[in-house]
């Protein structure tokens, strides 16, 4: 109680020095015991002896306890602060910002540098920011990293609103590098296999060929293979981005989940939540404007600030193969056969083999047509690789024949008796044809064998 009168409160730790000096002072251990014992030296423990004796046992406690801290952030500064959230929310800029990113916004745009914790404290203390309290109902281990970088890269598509309103449709492919998460993306307005191919391409430039990519099982990646007897199912069906990838030695691993590839889904997250914010800083209403953002933007951001470091050093990526021809290898093959006059049917257009590639043991074979991902056509044929023409088409003439009305003729009573006649008479011998058949149900044959009982009609 006497304490609480004198305001004196102590900490567990403060108390067990109290105790180990007690222990000094009554010379049950040195000076040097009491240090190892409390971890301090035993310059401290003399000089904690000093003030205990001095001030008693209030000498013990920490000096700057009841004081406020030196670091605190002034009042006007956190005022300021909730204000310019509520003003920004109420504005309809910052209605979806979380405490991390408008901390960011703050330092960026207005120069106040403030911790993540103390805006959220301050939020919800303003009530602008509400707890919410995440349950684990099942704890997950995640898979490890690889440990170089290039190992694997895992390589997704993700459909969002992204320019919420403001322009047209657009689907974000991203891959993002296993072992450090290095990003590479882009905007692209359909996601097809040329758009995937492209952005395949923009890889190798920049970073060369990864050991094995990780993707989904969608129809890019993974197609129904056809029945084993048709003329160009082979040994191993692939679609035309796995086809390029064995062209290109990197192996593709399937994921069964959209868990298992978690790595870029949470990157989707994080973009669907920043990368949409920054479009809308900007005004971005097009694709030009999106990607510009992107690469200037908002791929140098995670790229110094979300990426790791990985277990080994070294890049684990290739270089791409001296002679490999990458407008070959990434393109849209077909299958086709050249008919007599060396031309291909393609897309419902003809092409031809200009006359000075034409060559013996040509018509006929079977070749693989592609094009390529600048839109122009090519043919390779015995490992060479030829330029297409398009033919010019006739266009069809419709001739439209005059139709001639039906010939309606009006027929004799005589002429409509002959004819119910036939009728009746082919009708008669079916019935005749049918009862003759072996194999007619029992019931049937009964009822046509019966002769009909007098009375009944």
């Amino acid at each position: 109680m006497a304490e609480a009168r004198e305001g004196l409160w102590m900490t567990a730790k403060e108390r067990d020095r109290l105790k180990v000096l007690h222990e000094v002072k009554q010379r049950h251990i040195t000076q040097k015991q009491a240090a190892a014992e409390l971890g301090l030296s035993v310059r401290w423990v003399r000089a904690l002896l000093v003030r205990w004796r001095a001030r008693g046992d209030s000498a013990l406690r920490h000096g700057l306890r009841g004081r406020a801290s030196n670091r605190k952030t002034p009042p006007a500064v956190k005022r300021r602060v909730v204000e310019l959230f509520r003003q920004q929310k109420e504005a309809k800029l910052w209605h979806d910002y979380g405490p991390t990113l408008a901390a960011e916004e703050l330092a960026e745009d207005y120069g106040i540098a403030i911790s993540r914790e103390s805006l959220r404290q301050w939020l919800i203390e303003a009530k602008l920011w509400r707890v919410r309290r995440t349950r684990v109902e099942r704890a997950h281990r995640w898979r490890p990293r690889r440990a170089r970088y290039g190992e694997l890269v895992q390589w997704d598509t993700s459909e969002h609103d992204w320019l919420e309103g403001r322009g047209e449709k657009l689907y974000l492919i991203s891959m993002i590098d296993d072992a450090t998460s290095r990003l590479t993306a882009r905007f692209v307005r359909h996601d097809s296999t040329e758009e995937n191919l492209q952005q395949l391409r923009r890889y190798l430039e920049q970073h060369g060929r990864p050991v094995s990519v990780y993707t989904d099982q969608a129809s890019l990646f993974q197609i129904a293979p056809r029945a084993i007897h048709h003329r160009d199912a082979p040994p191993e069906q692939l679609s035309q981005i796995g086809r390029a990838l064995r062209e290109l030695n990197i192996e593709w691993i399937a994921a069964h989940s959209p868990q298992a590839k978690g790595r870029i889904e949470r990157s989707f997250q994080t973009a669907q939540d920043r990368l949409v914010k920054g479009l809308r800083r900007v005004g971005a209403k097009d694709i030009e404007s999106a990607n510009a953002y992107v690469e200037q933007v908002f791929l140098p951001l995670w790229n110094q600030r979300f990426i790791y470091q990985p277990q080994m050093v070294g890049d684990a990526h290739r270089a791409v193969r001296p002679g490999t021809n990458l407008d070959s290898v990434l393109s849209i093959r077909v299958s086709r056969t050249v008919t007599a006059d060396y031309t291909v049917r393609w897309e419902g257009a003809i092409y031809g083999v200009p006359r000075e590639y034409i060559a013996r043991g040509m018509r006929g074979a079977r070749v693989q047509l592609e094009r390529w991902l600048d839109g122009s056509r090519w043919m390779q044929w015995r490992n060479r690789i030829l330029p297409l023409q398009r033919c010019a088409t006739r266009p069809r003439v419709m001739v439209e024949r005059p139709r001639r009305p039906p010939v309606l003729r009006d027929r004799s009573e005589s002429e409509k008796a002959r004819a119910r006649q036939r009728f009746l008479e082919g009708r008669r011998q079916w019935r005749d044809g049918y009862a003759q058949l072996p194999d007619r149900p029992l019931w049937q044959a009964m009822r046509d064998a019966a002769p009909p009982r007098e009375g009944f009609r």
